[in-house]
C-alpha cells in the first residue's frame, strides 16, 4: 500500500497522533509519502527521524496512489483536496482539530480504524464540488473548485453588499446583505449551517443559496438541483467585495459577473463503517441528547 500524509502541526495536541500513524504503517510495510512542508515541521519538532519521499503539488500525486491521510481538521482536508483534485484518491481525516464533520477519525480510534484502511473495508463517498468562472476573467482565481462552500462577502466596510442572483439565466432576487453562500452538501454543515441553512445528506444533488445576514429579512435560505448554474452580480458603496472558496479568498470588483456550476469532477472521502454521517450528526450535533431519549 502506498499512501500520502498531509497535515497541520498542532502542539502537544498532534504529535502523539501523528507517532502513532507512523508507528503502525511502518510496522506494516506500507509507503509513505510525505508533504514537503509537513515533513519538514516534523523534522524540526524530531516526531520523525527517517527519510521520506515528498509531494509539494497536485502533480506529484498519481493512481499509484491508495489514500491521502488528512491530519488536522476539516480545513486540512479542504487544503487536502485542492492536492488530490482529479487524481480520485480517497482522502481519510484524522481529526486533531475541535467540531470535524469531515475528520471522522478520533486520537482514541487511530490504530483500528488504520487496520481498516490497510484490510480496504472502507467505502468510498463521492463528494460534489462547485466550480467558479467569472466573466471578466478574475487571474487569481487559480485553483477553481470549491469542497464546501463558495461566497461572496463585503470587503473594506460595514455596509451591506447587493448580490444579484439568477438561476439558469432566469432571475432570482436581489439580496441585500453581508454577503451569500452558496454551498455544497458537503459543506452544509459549516459556513451555511451557522447562518442559518439546512443540513444536507452528503449523497443529496443540491446546493444551498444561503444569506449571510440579510437586510431584507424575509430572504431564506434555498436549495437548488446541483445541475442549477448559478449567476451572481454584486454592488455596493466600496468598488470591490471578497469571494471565498472554502478558506482560499480573492479580491473581485463589483459588478463581476460570477457563474458557480456543478464541478466536472468529485472528491472521494473514505467512509468508516463505524462512523457513518448519520452518527457524526448526531454526535456533533447533540442530538438526542434530551433525557426523554
Amino acid at each position: 500500500m502506498k499512501v500520502a500524509i498531509f497535515g497541520q502541526y498542532y502542539q502537544n495536541d498532534t504529535r502523539p497522533i501523528i507517532k502513532d500513524i507512523f508507528v503502525f504503517f511502518n510496522k506494516n510495510n506500507v509507503e509513505i509519502v510525505i508533504e514537503e512542508q509537513f515533513l519538514k515541521i516534523l523534522y524540526e519538532e524530531k516526531i520523525v527521524e527517517n527519510k521520506y519521499n515528498t509531494f509539494s503539488s497536485h502533480q506529484d500525486l498519481n493512481n499509484t496512489f491508495d489514500i491521502l491521510i488528512s491530519i488536522g481538521g476539516d480545513g486540512t482536508i479542504l487544503r487536502a483536496a485542492t492536492y488530490v483534485r482529479n487524481s480520485g484518491i480517497p482522502i481519510l481525516g484524522i481529526n486533531a482539530g475541535r467540531l470535524g464533520f469531515l475528520a471522522k477519525v478520533q486520537k482514541d480510534n487511530i490504530e483500528t480504524f488504520l487496520k481498516i484502511v490497510l484490510e480496504k473495508k472502507y467505502t468510498i463517498s463521492s463528494r460534489t464540488l462547485l466550480h467558479l468562472s467569472s466573466n471578466p476573467r478574475n487571474h487569481e482565481i487559480d485553483i477553481d473548485f470549491a469542497l464546501n462552500e463558495i461566497s461572496v462577502s463585503r470587503k473594506d466596510t460595514t455596509s451591506m453588499i447587493t448580490i444579484e442572483t439568477y438561476l439558469n439565466e432566469e432571475y432570482l432576487t436581489t439580496y441585500w446583505a453581508d454577503g451569500l453562500i452558496i454551498s455544497t452538501p458537503t459543506g452544509s454543515t459549516g459556513y451555511s449551517l451557522s447562518c442559518g441553512g439546512p443540513v444536507l445528506i452528503p449523497e443529496v444533488e443540491s446546493f444551498v443559496i444561503t444569506p449571510i445576514a440579510p437586510h431584507n429579512l424575509n430572504a431564506r435560505p434555498l436549495v437548488i438541483p446541483d445541475n442549477t448554474e448559478i449567476r451572481l452580480k454584486v454592488s455596493g458603496r466600496e468598488e470591490q467585495h471578497l469571494v471565498s472558496l472554502d478558506s482560499r479568498f480573492i479580491v473581485v470588483n463589483n459588478n463581476t459577473e460570477l457563474i458557480l456550476k456543478k464541478n466536472d469532477f468529485k472528491i472521494n472521502m473514505v467512509e468508516i463503517p463505524e462512523e457513518t454521517f448519520l452518527k457524526t450528526l448526531r454526535g456533533k450535533l447533540l442530538w438526542g441528547e434530551d433525557k426523554r431519549n
